[in-house]
């Protein structure tokens, strides 16, 4: 299992929203590919870019720093947010993304994904966010009636090799993960799963590694707020994941 350091992108910054709400945003004085590449010397293995502004209206917006950040690190990049045609997907590949991340589309259009997935395969990754069990979409601004659960399975059945999945209500609360809700996916499903939302201490990380003990197929867990304020440090979380 790794720590993977998110950068969240709002109109070019770094920031971190609290419960994917765009209207309590915290904005980082940080230039983001000086961030990334701090996040590379302290051992991060792969980074985890979200285009949020491309997550709300459905067309990237951040093109230009992403490129910078994919060109200015040694690092596989994984990117996601308002990538919703196979254009955009392709873009992203030839930008030098090494992974791309897929959520609402890939709820909403299961001949679109097939399709991603038969051209790109393992380079494609769904990212499932819930609130109480359920999928959100649209940058998290609309509920479904689709159990996070319920999709994983499905997926999994289409071929899909990793999934994202990130309990909203804890996601920029420094709260600790829902450890509840990631055993029940790593239970219901073969995939690799990274884990997302929450994360606040080494103790998480602690609880993750013990985690992957039982269940092989998790792979990772994303961390943002928690590294930009200082409530984990990022070499130790990479050092805890390391030794387990």
């Amino acid at each position: 299992m790794i720590v993977i350091p998110a950068i969240d992108l709002k109109d070019g910054q770094v920031v971190r929203l609290y419960k994917g709400r765009f209207d309590e945003v915290t904005v980082y004085p940080l230039n983001p590919v000086e961030t990334a590449r701090d996040w590379q010397s302290k051992g991060a293995q792969i980074l985890h870019v979200v285009d949020l502004d491309g997550a709300r209206t459905g067309i990237i917006q951040n093109m230009a720093v992403i490129k910078s950040i994919v060109a200015g690190v040694g690092l596989p990049v994984q990117v996601g947010g308002g990538i919703r045609d196979e254009m955009t997907v392709k873009n992203m590949f030839n930008a030098g993304v090494s992974r791309v991340i897929l959520g609402t589309k890939a709820i909403e259009d299961r001949t679109f994904l097939a399709k991603v997935l038969a051209q790109w395969k393992e380079k494609i990754i769904v990212s499932i966010d819930c609130s109480d069990g359920f999928v959100a979409q649209r940058g998290w601004a609309d509920a479904s009636n689709v159990r996070g659960t319920d999709l994983a399975q499905e997926l999994q059945g289409m071929g899909l090799k990793t999934i994202i999945y990130t309990d909203i209500a804890r996601d920029g609360t420094l709260r600790g993960p829902n450890f509840d809700g990631i055993r029940e996916m790593l239970k219901i499903t073969a995939m690799n799963v990274i884990a997302s939302g929450g994360v606040s201490s080494v103790a998480d990380i602690h609880e993750c590694v013990s985690l992957e003990q039982h269940f092989k197929n998790l792979v990772g867990i994303i961390t943002g707020k928690a590294i930009y304020e200082g409530k984990l440090d990022f070499k130790e979380a990479v050092a805890c994941s390391t030794n387990a």
